[in-house]
């Protein structure tokens, strides 16, 4: 039990000193909230809306460090410690390679959790931001779509030949959700064509998830993006398992 800590903390350590994540996860996003804060103001979200502009944003800014940790951090990682031979190694030691994969998707759920937090006070101490919806609806949309990123992230990593197919993969998938799913450029500013592209990506769909959840919208109208993450998770995080390359 003392093993999993341990690993934790040394992990955690490593992945600091990379800065990436602290870059990407935790500093985009409050900037974000910064710019759109800046540019918008308490300004409705539209004529006659109940929410701010950045009110609506504040689903589509939380979900940049999900993005970030489980779409290009973990396969990086997990390529990484396979074409280094280190997931191999752990076999013969008491701590399990399994053991190193669940301290890296804690590792990238500290972060999210650590960004959530971060966007929170930013957009409430500095703009006034209150979340219409329920807490727990917004804190349970933000689980299931860090499991379906992180299933993502898991498969692209577990089955990559090696790292530079992993980074291309990972690369592929990660700044087209980055910018056109809503989480930087916001989706209600696009054009109809971009929205349409938009909504085939996966991250738009659990954007829209955590936008009604922090709204408080009806929950008729999030059935296709619940159904969406939720295969996501099931299919990538299924294949990720059953077919995940140790060496």
């Amino acid at each position: 039990m003392k093993t999993f800590p341990i690993l934790l903390k040394t992990e955690l350590k490593l992945s600091l000193r990379g800065m990436d994540m602290l870059i990407f996860a935790l500093c985009m996003p409050v900037v974000m909230v910064l710019i759109l804060g800046a540019v918008f103001g308490d300004r409705p979200a539209y004529d006659g809306a109940s929410h701010t502009f950045l009110a609506q944003s504040f689903g589509a800014v939380s979900a940049i460090a999900i993005c970030a940790g489980g779409v290009m951090g973990l396969p990086l990682v997990l390529s990484d410690y396979r074409g280094k031979k280190i997931l191999k190694r752990f076999w013969v030691t008491p701590t399990s390679p399994a053991m190193l994969i669940a301290v890296q998707l804690t590792i990238y759920a500290l972060y999210a959790f650590a960004s959530l937090a971060l966007v929170s006070l930013t957009a409430t101490l500095l703009f006034g931001m209150r979340l219409a919806g329920s807490p727990i609806a917004f804190l349970g949309a933000y689980l299931l779509v860090m499991v379906s990123m992180f299933s993502i992230g898991a498969l692209v990593g577990g089955l990559a030949r090696d790292g530079k197919m992993a980074g291309a993969l990972a690369s592929i998938l990660y700044f087209p959700m980055l910018v056109f799913s809503g989480a930087t450029l916001p989706y209600e500013v696009m054009p109809p064509l971009m929205q349409r592209i938009a909504d085939a990506l996966p991250l738009t769909q659990g954007i829209k998830l955590l936008k009604a959840a922090s709204l408080g919208l009806p929950a008729e109208g999030v059935a296709l993006p619940i159904a969406v993450m939720a295969i996501l998770a099931l299919v990538c995080g299924g294949v990720a398992l059953r077919f995940f390359r140790w060496e």
